[in-house]
């Protein structure tokens, strides 16, 4: 398996958490929140996001209702992907990620159960969620490398 970088994305139309694996190791690590005003990216920050990493592929989390439909953000998020696709010119992926920031803030919450003193913050739960996106593509991405 070749090395990559790979930054993964929970498009929200106030924050984007951010979080960032390697094919190597296969840990994805949550990165930072970027904020969006009224559903418009700060592309700035995210520009630096990729200076910095320098991945050679983006996943976006697409969140389903439990019935599998569609949900409301399915419009705001693929605008995302497109507008991410154009300013870039590196590969998307997409993955599914039915309550992922349920996930991430049960995960912070046993945290501070189990000692920590911070209260939880939307921000964190932002990124532990594109964390759980990119573990999703990670185990998709392995699997797939495994029948080559």
């Amino acid at each position: 398996m070749s090395h990559m970088t790979v930054l993964g994305f929970d498009y929200g139309k106030a924050r984007i958490g951010v979080a960032i694996t390697n094919t190597v190791t296969g840990i994805a690590t949550p990165q930072s929140t970027i904020q969006a005003h009224d559903g418009v990216p700060d592309w700035n920050a995210i520009s630096r996001c990729l200076q910095e990493w320098q991945p050679k592929r983006l996943v976006v989390g697409m969140p389903r209702k439990l019935d599998g439909s569609d949900s409301a953000m399915q419009e705001p998020i693929l605008r995302f992907i497109r507008q991410l696709e154009g300013r870039y010119h590196l590969p998307v992926d997409v993955v599914s990620e039915q309550l992922s920031s349920l996930e991430a803030e049960q995960r912070l919450k046993q945290a501070r159960q189990a000692g920590r003193k911070r209260k939880v913050r939307k921000e964190e739960i932002d990124q532990i969620a594109a964390t759980i996106i990119l573990e999703s593509w990670m185990q998709e991405y392995t699997h797939g490398q495994q029948k080559l």
